[in-house]
């Protein structure tokens, strides 16, 4: 029999967090996440996610072992703002039964019901900036910190309880060695000096830190196109400023600024943390920060996490300017492989910024929709 039990204490919420540890357990890719940092993200009290959203945790028991667990979400900003009647699920992870599968949307399906909306679709988090879609091509290739790993049958259950593919992304990789200069590098100079821009570069976190929040308004203004997007609010800028920025190497933010200053280009790029975090078993202490603070200093494969162009700069090549300032990062330390983070496989631009670097789509993900 298979019981559904909502996770509300912390013990419940640990070991909601745990069930992937074990049903990963020898698996080489997937990345466990900390389970500290997870226990937070899950707090109503230190998450401002939850200033416009609310989540249930729900836990799948049978025969009193755990078996599979979600997060039922409704992001108001989205339903109220954006009109888009949808109940979202995350954090999914289920052995290979589909009843169980089943036993845990319906309870997704529930919360969309009862406040009247329309569809559900998943998994996602609470906002862009948080994982999003179930792996369906690419299980034989290392996870990094910001997706989440998955066995290939998560996508065939959605399909046979009437679910439908909404959303693809594409996760791409390239050797350092296919970045050619001769690509960018004229760009860069007469970018500059048509337009008058300028690269910001940074040493230490501390010269990071006044810049963040003008970052973060650029990235709503960027993205804002885009079908699936969420903004950011002010009190997030500040939760995600205290909370990665100080994760991130400070040469590998990069900015474009105009001859006033103003912030026209951004982007964020991460060392690979991937490995350290299989090592750190889910806990900081006692050795995990020992293991991520040396991925951060010596990591030679790095991760695009973000990058962001004001709208009325899009078709200007500013990137070229962004490019150039990294080539001189990467070839200073040494850096191999470079990662993408999952982009949308429609999002034309973003993957035409790439190709002259000859990448390589290794993973493929995808959210999955139903109506109500």
């Amino acid at each position: 029999m298979i019981t559904i039990q909502e996770a509300k204490t912390k013990k419940e919420l640990t070991d909601y967090i745990k069930f992937p540890f074990s049903l990963y357990k020898n698996n080489k890719y997937w990345v466990p996440p900390i389970i500290a940092d997870e226990l937070e993200s899950f707090d109503k009290t230190k998450n401002p996610a939850f200033e416009n959203a609310e989540a249930y945790f729900y836990i799948a028991y049978k025969d009193n072992e755990i078996v599979g667990r979600i997060a039922a979400i409704i992001n108001w900003s989205e339903v109220n703002d954006q009109h888009k009647k949808k109940v979202r699920f995350g954090w999914f992870d289920v052995i290979d039964d589909i009843e169980v599968t089943k036993a845990l949307l319906e309870k997704v399906s529930e919360l969309g019901r009862k406040n009247n909306l329309e569809h559900v679709e998943g998994p996602m988090g609470f906002s862009n900036l948080d994982k999003v879609g179930v792996l369906t091509d690419g299980f034989d290739e290392i996870g990094t910190m910001i997706t989440w790993y998955n066995h290939p049958y998560y996508a065939s259950h959605f399909e046979q309880l009437g679910y439908r593919v909404e959303k693809e992304y594409l996760e791409s990789k390239f050797p350092f060695e296919n970045v050619k200069p001769e690509f960018f590098e004229k760009a860069n100079d007469l970018v500059k000096r048509r337009y008058q821009l300028s690269p910001l570069n940074f040493k230490t976190t501390k010269e990071v830190m006044p810049h963040v929040d003008k970052m973060f308004d650029l990235f709503n203004e960027s993205y804002a196109s885009l079908s699936s997007f969420v903004a950011i609010s002010d009190t997030q800028k500040e939760y995600f400023k205290k909370k990665y920025i100080s994760f991130i190497n400070p040469e590998f933010i990069k900015f474009v600024e105009d001859k006033d200053h103003n912030i026209v280009a951004f982007s964020i790029v991460m060392p690979s943390f991937s490995e350290a975090l299989q090592k750190s078993k889910g806990k900081l202490f006692p050795f995990g920060f020992l293991h991520l603070l040396k991925a951060k200093k010596q990591s030679k494969d790095v991760l695009f996490y973000l990058i962001g162009v004001l709208p009325e700069y899009q078709n200007k090549a500013v990137t070229a300017i962004i490019f150039k300032e990294y080539y001189e990062t990467f070839k200073e330390k040494g850096i191999l492989n470079c990662f993408r983070t999952p982009e949308l496989a429609d999002n034309l631009a973003i993957h035409n910024l790439w190709k002259h670097f000859n990448p390589e789509v290794h993973k493929r993900r995808c959210t999955f929709l139903k109506n109500l």
